[in-house]
């Protein structure tokens, strides 16, 4: 999978790096702080946001100007601000192979730090001068932060099946829909990506549930219960569960998948296309 998908990253690799780049625009804090918030953020990643943001607007023939480079990075920023304070709220002490801020320098002082982040990147929204994007952004960080007070107070309880989809939703799809929609906002286009968004992201948060259930089994330790033990009924996962867990996957891919028929063929869609197609769990 890895190759495959760094074979799809590589067609917006330039404007990948640039949206890179202007992540580090505007941090100034004091050492060692800097230094570590430098490497947090180019550990490596998927950088998953702007890659179907970036394929999208391409695939539609929609320009890549200064302020989708810009817009992106502040995706970015809000994302690797919510690393941090979830590193904080899960005691980690490592992630991407980089020691987390707090195990570093306190829960305090990381707090601290990806609030600073989240408004570097709400300065840098503001910088694009769309009263309409603002309130998305800022719409978004509610959303995101009610997904996680939701699962803080239903900790150890299994929700329904609904429930999971709509904490999913928050806590993560909805950044992939503001990445997207705001994209297409500031390209003055009338294609809604929000379908197609959403349910990407949705099923991101899915196949990485399924993969902690198959691995290191971390969720169900903490008390947040995901889709397999929704279906299992239990903490003790059934093969049934996993099977199940895997066709609402496939759901919501081909749901993703459904939302790009109205966008002409071309290597962009079909690197979309070939995205969604990664993501079924069970072909790797």
């Amino acid at each position: 999978m890895q190759k495959k998908y760094l074979k799809i990253l590589n067609i917006v690799q330039k404007e990948i790096e640039q949206v890179l780049e202007q992540m580090s625009e505007g941090i100034e804090v004091q050492e060692p702080l800097k230094s570590k918030l430098f490497a947090l953020l180019n550990a490596p990643s998927k950088h998953i946001r702007p890659l179907i943001s970036i394929l999208y607007l391409k695939a539609i023939d929609a320009e890549i100007t200064a302020e989708q480079i810009l817009y992106q990075s502040a995706i970015e920023l809000v994302h690797n601000a919510s690393l941090i304070h979830d590193d904080v709220i899960d005691e980690s002490n490592a992630r991407r192979s980089v020691p987390t801020l707090n195990s570093e320098f306190g829960n305090k002082l990381a707090v601290i730090s990806g609030d600073f982040l989240l408004s570097i990147a709400l300065d840098k929204v503001i910088q694009i001068g769309e009263i309409s994007l603002i309130k998305m952004f800022s719409d978004t960080l509610a959303v995101m932060s009610e997904g996680e007070i939701t699962q803080y107070f239903k900790k150890f309880q299994i929700p329904t099946i609904d429930e999971y989809i709509k904490k999913s939703a928050q806590k993560t799809a909805k950044l992939f829909e503001t990445a997207l929609c705001g994209s297409l906002l500031i390209a003055k286009s009338d294609k809604n990506g929000l379908e197609f968004a959403r349910n990407f992201g949705i099923a991101f948060q899915i196949r990485d549930d399924l993969i902690n259930c198959k691995t290191t089994n971390s969720d169900i330790k903490d008390g947040v219960y995901t889709a397999p033990v929704i279906f299992s009924g239990g903490v003790q996962i059934s093969s049934d569960a996993i099977e199940k867990t895997q066709g609402l996957l496939n759901n919501y891919i081909n749901n993703a998948l459904n939302s790009l028929k109205d966008i002409g063929e071309n290597e962009y869609k079909l690197a979309l296309l070939e995205l969604l197609e990664l993501m079924r769990y069970e072909q790797n």
